[in-house]
């Protein structure tokens, strides 16, 4: 199956939500949550994240993750992840309760595309105020599934298009076909030797060229197609008022920061989330918007040029 055939698979028979003026959606990708170790590449942006969802939670946004949010490939457990991070994941439960949390499954985590493993490791987590807090549980995201794509669709203006989310590893065969092989290099070769300063050279986010070729692919699907296209998993971000084809948040496992796309008001911008200092020399989490709003309009400027990527 070729990467366009893959692509367009990932949009079969998959949520299709509302898009409208009234609708609030903050997509963020490749959050790599690990189990506090080392090699859990989340830690060190945890608290900035925490912070965002906080923000997004009061303000009346859907979360939608975009894959990759959990890294099950250098780690195994899952519910090892859900207790280092029980925090993150309890606001993530909030979310889910009021009809407000979607999610997809990127490479890292493509085994999450299995209900019965979500079932069997979401659904619920050990709750320590009861007598025994290995039988007392409560609910953390009971019923929740892990989609290949999602389609935010337009119902009431001809003028704005549908908008098209996948993590966007269909478009790399070794992370998308070869996905087990990939995994086990992962586990037992790259992140060994991760501590010694050597990177993985199969990663879209840490190869320059796989990552520049994966990108090329999305967007030609995106162009061929006529659609809108966010993904995540080169970890670059990418957004552009003259090119409306394919756009992509970023991760959450920058040096120093972390991004996300927000949609609102049929508009979409790039904001980044960092830690800054005030006049008095205290720290603080800081929301930066790093390009002006584009809108989701078919008539904006099309370009045959990538989106531009953005510095952070």
């Amino acid at each position: 199956m070729s990467y366009y055939s893959r692509l367009s698979k990932s949009f079969e028979n998959v949520p299709r939500l509302p898009l409208n003026h009234c609708t609030k959606y903050v997509l963020f990708s490749d959050c790599h949550r690990g189990v506090g170790t080392t090699n859990d590449n989340f830690l060190k942006n945890q608290n900035l994240y925490y912070a965002a969802l906080q923000h997004y939670y009061r303000t009346g946004y859907t979360y939608i993750e975009l894959g990759d949010g959990d890294e099950l490939w250098e780690n195994r457990s899952m519910k090892q992840i859900i207790e280092a991070h029980g925090d993150v994941f309890s606001l993530l439960s909030l979310f889910h309760r009021q009809g407000r949390l979607y999610m997809l499954y990127g490479n890292h985590d493509m085994i999450k595309k299995d209900i019965r493993y979500t079932v069997r490791n979401c659904s619920t987590y050990p709750c320590c105020c009861g007598s025994n807090p290995y039988l007392e549980r409560q609910p953390l995201l009971p019923d929740i599934r892990f989609y290949p794509g999602i389609i935010l669709e337009n119902t009431l203006d001809p003028d704005f298009q549908n908008v098209y989310l996948t993590h966007g590893h269909q478009a790399d065969f070794f992370n998308s076909v070869l996905w087990r092989f990939s995994r086990f290099l992962v586990r037992y070769l790259w992140k060994p030797l991760e501590h010694y300063g050597v990177l993985d050279p199969t990663s879209a986010a840490r190869n320059y060229t796989k990552k520049q070729k994966t990108e090329q692919l999305l967007h030609r699907w995106a162009e061929q197609e006529h659609h809108i296209l966010i993904t995540g998993h080169t970890h670059r971000p990418a957004l552009s008022g003259t090119d409306t084809c394919y756009y992509n948040c970023g991760s959450c496992v920058h040096p120093y920061s972390i991004t996300c796309l927000e949609l609102e008001y049929m508009h979409i911008r790039l904001v980044k989330w960092a830690l800054a200092a005030d006049s008095d020399m205290h720290l603080y989490v800081a929301r930066e918007v790093l390009s002006e709003s584009v809108p989701l309009s078919s008539t904006a400027p099309q370009a045959s040029a990538m989106a531009q990527n953005i510095s952070i």
